[in-house]
């Protein structure tokens, strides 16, 4: 049964789990420990391919980007992601940053800005930044510190991997001869199920060694009902539905996601279509975080932004006065309401600490094949 967050305690002490991943942790190789450095670290030579929101069959109200998502492409060198993984797996991480939920047996998140130097600086740095917003076709800023550098991990022994080679290869020689093509065994068990991100865009970066590996894309559902696979290392999370595929051949998959809002302080907070689909909620972060840093860096970013706006629009207050210029009624209410939205929306997302569940991320994220209109109550949540 799941628990409820006492007050009095943090939130990530009760939602550790008693789950041990069996991960070589990379601590006897010889790694430079000098800090992050764009030359050296960053491998990204040219933009990769893009698919577009209308491409995909989205309404282009849609989303708060033209661009849907981006083909992979390679963004740090090894050294970087030897760094990256000595960090994440760090003894410091795993006993305090360590949670779990009913989709998925181990995250580790809120490390980067307190054990994870490298990490952090990689994607607080102006030039990572402007590679990730060139893709995703608007000007980027990481969520907020929580969200750099989210990992999920999914392991297995080398008898399990074994078994499950063997099993794919008897499936393969199955469908070969009798005529059926695709492989439908990664969809059959993915590592998290249909959803949507609680924030507008993510960069995934694969932490494991893709060679000899089979599976472990992200497969996308597409405005028409389609499915796409391979794609997604620069995706806008919030507004497509993806799940993570397993992987065969390997004993890991470990993937660091930073999250992303619009540095545009004026970006509009949702998109209007048939429902209104706000670009940052908190349901899927909320039961597998602590309660305390994500409250406040929520609201501390969404006052900046609130902040930001008032003074512009105060100023324009002030220059239309100064040119004994009427203020345009009609634009200011509007102003006001757009805020009032701001505002409630902030409100609903910060439920009581008391009315959380820990590690029960809402179904309602998973998503019917079945049910467009499931498909829409999920966008809602």
């Amino acid at each position: 049964m799941a628990t409820r967050v006492a007050m009095s305690q943090p939130v990530a002490a009760q939602t550790k789990p008693n789950f041990t991943p069996i991960i070589s942790q990379a601590h006897s190789l010889d790694i430079n420990y000098d800090d992050f450095t764009p030359a050296k670290h960053l491998a990204f030579k040219e933009m990769p391919k893009v698919h577009t929101m209308k491409e995909l069959g989205f309404p282009e109200t849609i989303g708060v980007s033209p661009i849907a998502v981006s083909e992979p492409f390679r963004l740090f060198t090894e050294e970087a992601v030897m760094r990256m993984r000595r960090e994440v797996l760090s003894p410091e991480v795993f006993e305090n940053c360590q949670y779990s939920s009913n989709l998925a047996h181990c995250y580790l998140r809120g490390f980067a800005n307190k054990y994870a130097p490298f990490v952090y600086d990689v994607w607080k740095n102006p030039e990572t930044l402007a590679i990730v917003s060139k893709i995703a076709g608007i000007d980027l800023v990481p969520e907020m510190d929580l969200e750099i550098a989210h990992i999920n991990i999914s392991v297995k022994t080398e008898e399990e991997k074994r078994e499950e080679l063997e099993a794919a290869a008897e499936r393969a020689n199955y469908e070969a001869d009798e005529g059926i093509t695709g492989c439908p065994w990664e969809d059959d068990k993915p590592i998290v199920g249909w959803h949507t991100d609680s924030y507008p865009f993510v960069c995934v970066t694969m932490l494991s060694d893709c060679a000899d590996m089979i599976g472990g894309e992200t497969a996308l559902r597409t405005g028409n009902g389609d499915i796409m696979k391979g794609c997604a290392v620069v995706l806008q999370g919030r507004y497509i539905e993806h799940e993570a595929l397993r992987t065969l051949g390997k004993t890991e998959r470990i993937t660091m996601v930073t999250s992303f809002r619009p540095r545009d302080p004026l970006q509009k907070d949702e998109a209007v279509t048939d429902v209104c689909v706000c670009s940052t909620v908190l349901t899927t972060v909320r039961p597998i975080s602590n309660i305390n840093e994500l409250y406040n860096q929520f609201a501390e970013y969404r006052l900046q932004i609130l902040e930001e706006r008032i003074r512009m629009q105060l100023r324009e207050i002030r220059d239309l006065s100064a040119a004994g210029r009427r203020v345009a009624t009609k634009k200011l209410k509007r102003f006001f309401e757009e805020q009032e939205c701001f505002l409630a929306h902030m409100n609903r997302e910060m439920v009581d600490d008391e009315d959380v569940v820990v590690g029960n991320i809402h179904q309602e994220h998973i998503i019917s094949k079945n049910s467009s209109q499931s498909r829409k109550r999920q966008r809602l949540a």
